[in-house]
């Protein structure tokens, strides 16, 4: 993958990892140094906490419901080990114990991908967060969560309950939208932050791929070749054509087969990947172009379908969906990450987690903003 301006790629992340496997509370990995301590709320697979971590931060105490998220956090991040369970189950850190609270509540009830019910129990959890941050009072806090909670109107009272409870706090809020695109991610997700500080200035992430973002291409290049070994985690869902293809302008949007599952442009960042791949809503490549050829099946049948021709009725068998280790490189996960649980399960943690490396460059950014160093 591209290097990008803060000098931090895949692999890089997976060398700043390799560094705090040991590391203590009072030492350091050998770039960036050791600046502050973390809780993290659920944790997931650990891509936030991972970037933050890459930033010079180390989680004292990390927790997720989920079983497999909680195995896959623990390989990750052996010396940090995470909890399983709900966070009201759990017995706490002491207030003053961390310098930062961070962390993605459920979004399901929140998602446009969702019923965006306001009833939803999980959409509770945000308020536990701040429940959390009360009790340990950290000098900042970075909640994250989907767009459609810092934008949609069905949102705007809870979003100011939300910061009117953290200002009752002492926290200074600001509420941002980030494109995961724009950091170096062949991914274009959109992710909301609220984050809070009791000091310091604003929190300014520096966009570096903005006007020139990474590509799947690029991304699955860095790979072994599909259905070898390191890229051999294989959906099963079969790709089979339309019925009746739903068309738009663009061949990589619109319904040109079965499920949810839409075709990627190799050579522009993928569309947000996830929670529910792993069947026939896991995205779709041409193989012979992940290999290098020039021909363009998906555009050449989207053309023949604009141009009014029939639906085929089976689809080439170099059409195939993404692999786990393909999707967690979109999400720039380090290469050779462990995923615990069946391939629903993997597919699924990395369809929930922050990009690594738009983590990283938050983490940077709220270092700077703190004034550690």
């Amino acid at each position: 993958m591209c290097a990008i301006d803060l000098g931090i790629t895949r692999d890089r992340l997976a060398e700043l990892l390799e560094s705090t496997k040991d590391m203590k509370t009072d030492s350091a990995p050998p770039t960036d140094p050791l600046v502050g301590t973390l809780v993290s709320l659920y944790s997931g697979a650990g891509g936030l906490d991972l970037g933050f971590t890459a930033a010079g931060f180390t989680p004292i105490w990390a927790n997720d419901a989920d079983p497999f998220a909680v195995e896959t956090y623990n390989k990750l991040m052996p010396a940090h080990v995470a909890t399983e369970g709900a966070i009201e189950d759990q017995e706490l850190p002491g207030r003053g114990s961390a310098d930062l609270v961070i962390g993605g509540p459920p979004c399901q009830g929140f998602s446009v991908a969702g019923r965006m019910d306001p009833d939803d129990p999980r959409s509770r959890h945000v308020m536990t967060f701040l429940d959390v941050v009360e009790r340990l009072r950290p000098r900042a806090f970075v909640m994250e969560n989907v767009k459609a909670l810092a934008v949609n109107q069905r949102w705007r009272s809870l979003m100011r309950a939300l910061r009117d409870r953290a200002d009752s706090l002492g926290f200074a809020t600001q509420l941002m939208v980030l494109d995961s695109a724009h950091y170096g991610v062949p991914q274009s997700r959109q992710r909301m932050f609220l984050i809070g500080r009791v000091e310091g200035s604003q929190v300014q992430p520096k966009a570096t791929t903005r006007d020139h973002p990474v590509s799947v291409r690029t991304a699955l290049s860095d790979l072994p070749k599909w259905s070898a070994p390191g890229n051999d985690t294989i959906c099963e869902a079969s790709v089979t054509p339309a019925k009746k293809p739903v068309l738009r302008r663009s061949p990589y949007a619109g319904m040109l087969f079965n499920g949810q599952g839409r075709p990627l442009n190799l050579d522009r960042p993928a569309p947000t990947l996830p929670a529910s791949m792993g069947g026939n809503r896991t995205p779709i490549v041409d193989q012979r172009r992940v290999s290098g050829e020039q021909s363009n099946w998906i555009e050449e049948y989207h053309r023949h379908l604009m141009d009014g021709g029939s639906p085929i009725a089976e689809v080439p068998e170099f059409m195939r969906r993404i692999t786990v280790e393909e999707a967690a490189a979109l999400q720039t996960f380090p290469a050779r990450t462990y995923w615990a649980g069946p391939t629903s399960a993997q597919y699924r943690q990395i369809g929930n987690a922050v990009p690594p490396l738009l983590a990283r460059h938050l983490a940077v950014a709220v270092r700077e903003a703190l004034d550690l160093s």
